[in-house]
């Protein structure tokens, strides 16, 4: 496995420094969690498969992880079946020790959040401060929110004439499986396994074959917080195997996919066939984010390319068609120029880094494409559509404008470092204009006036609407979308 690539030492100083130790102990942590973890147990894979893991900034291996197949899931399915049966630990166990659990769970991420978040930044390439004030932060905040639920949880009872009581009782769904995304690995999982937790409920994890490492370290973390074997099982793996296998297996009663809507109407028509499970699909979006010309420009820009440009793009959310009015239009423009030129791309693990690669070479290649179809379609470059480095997958911040809603650039989810700035006159016109989509996940209104943030907001045909600010998540808050961009609701 090729050595840990420190940062500066100013970063690691303010974070209690990064010694030679702590550096073996990282590579020991990669070697001793890469099995599949199945009824808190490490177990090599049925067919003896491994996927090699990579750095997308640098090329090198990192380390390879044991491969799930349908036998590997089938084995893990029976564990989260045995878990729940009547009489077992996690069936008997009061509602209140599951929020003791999911908070002594939060407590070792936040024990652990160096190590994690340098794991999450090695095999997805985001930038570590990211990582570490933002994923991990957000990963432990969902674990403690959901801690507080696990004994409030309550049923109802409805009157009715003498003798006669009627009463609605809530109850466990048993054997949750979760498919994750590469571009939020350990946010994600926490994302799904702490509701499904807190609820009683027992699930399979499979982790993208792109970025399972965070994954893995929480699965010995899970066993250390004291939950009991086959609560919580993670069978890294690829699609066409592991994933068909979840998708149409009858011991499993609920699937929650994170990614593409080709993967996720597979996967609804195999449970469908199946035996009709329950679905919650996440599948992207093409967000617009309307920037009005009485809203604070400055903040507009700032926010916009938040959300057009963290994590180099790669989120779901992501602002990917900002409607400007034509007032302001060409003021935007060049303030979102000037900041995006000021971008840090570079070495994840250097604290002056905000810009880190994309994720593989199928993704750099799809991002320059559509770039390249903006040149052709007649939308005008404003900076970047080039590639940052010979080595790993850099691609500079890209900004295009007079972006026309039949390029390309408008209708595709780039799920890439790429804002599309876009004219518009009236209301009426961008409100029409903005839902003139399949997806319908997020949104963002830009304005100082409460009315129209409101009347806006209302008539946008997205799950999330922001005003005023964007990506702002939390814990508390249901996350989903209309249209293809799925159904149900996360957290």
């Amino acid at each position: 496995m090729a050595p840990l690539r420190t940062a500066s030492s100013g970063l690691w100083s303010s974070l209690g420094g990064m010694s030679r130790l702590q550096q073996v102990l990282l590579n020991m942590t990669f070697l001793s969690n890469i099995q599949l973890f199945i009824n808190n147990e490490w177990h090599s894979s049925a067919k003896g498969k491994t996927i090699p893991i990579f750095n997308p900034a640098t090329g090198d291996k990192i380390c390879e992880v044991e491969e799930a197949d349908k036998a590997d899931v089938d084995v893990a399915v029976e564990a989260a079946r045995a878990a729940m049966k009547r009489g077992s630990a996690w069936r008997r166990m009061d509602v209140s020790g599951r929020g003791r659990l999911l908070h002594k769970l939060a407590e070792l991420l936040e024990r652990d959040r160096t190590l994690l978040a340098t794991m999450e930044s090695m095999d997805s390439g985001k930038p570590f401060l990211q990582s570490f004030f933002i994923d991990l932060e957000g990963s432990i905040k969902t674990l403690r929110y959901y801690a507080g639920w696990a004994d409030k949880i309550h049923g109802k009872t409805m009157p009715r004439k003498v003798k006669l009581q009627s009463y609605l009782r809530l109850y466990v769904i048993t054997l949750s499986f979760s498919y994750l995304q590469w571009n939020f690995p350990l946010l994600m999982f926490t994302w799904k396994i702490a509701p499904a937790l807190c609820c009683g409920n027992t699930v399979v994890i499979k982790p993208s074959e792109l970025t399972p490492l965070t994954a893995l370290h929480v699965g010995a973390l899970i066993k250390e917080a004291g939950f009991p074997p086959g609560v919580v099982n993670i069978v890294p793996g690829f699609g066409p195997t592991s994933g068909a296998a979840i998708a149409s297996h009858m011991g499993i009663d609920k699937v929650a996919f994170t990614g593409s809507v080709e993967v996720g109407q597979l996967i609804k028509e195999a449970a469908a066939k199946s035996n009709l499970k329950r679905v919650t699909l996440e599948l992207g979006g093409k967000n617009p984010c309307i920037v009005f010309g009485d809203s604070d420009l400055q903040l507009a820009v700032q926010e916009a390319q938040k959300g057009a440009f963290y994590n180099q793009g790669q989120c779901c959310t992501a602002a990917s068609r900002v409607f400007v009015e034509e007032r302001v239009y060409d003021e935007f423009v060049r303030l979102s120029v000037e900041s995006a030129k000021k971008i840090v791309a570079g070495d994840p693990m250097d604290p002056r880094t905000s810009h880190g690669p994309q994720i593989n070479q199928q993704q750099f290649e799809k991002i320059l494409d559509l770039v390249e179809s903006g040149k052709r379609e007649g939308a005008k470059l404003e900076c970047g559509g080039h590639t940052l480095q010979d080595k790993g997958l850099f691609i500079q911040p890209t900004i295009f404008s007079d972006v026309k809603d039949h390029m390309r650039l408008a209708k595709e989810e780039i799920f890439g470092p790429v804002q599309c700035i876009m004219k518009f006159k009236s209301q009426e016109e961008v409100i029409e204009r903005a839902n003139s989509t399949h997806y319908g996940l997020a949104a963002a209104v830009f304005t100082r006036s409460v009315d129209r943030a409101m009347s806006v907001s209302s008539a946008l045909e997205a799950g999330t609407v922001w005003v005023n600010c964007y990506n702002a998540l939390h814990a508390q808050a249901p996350f989903g979308g209309y249209k293809m961009s799925g159904n149900g609701r996360e957290l």
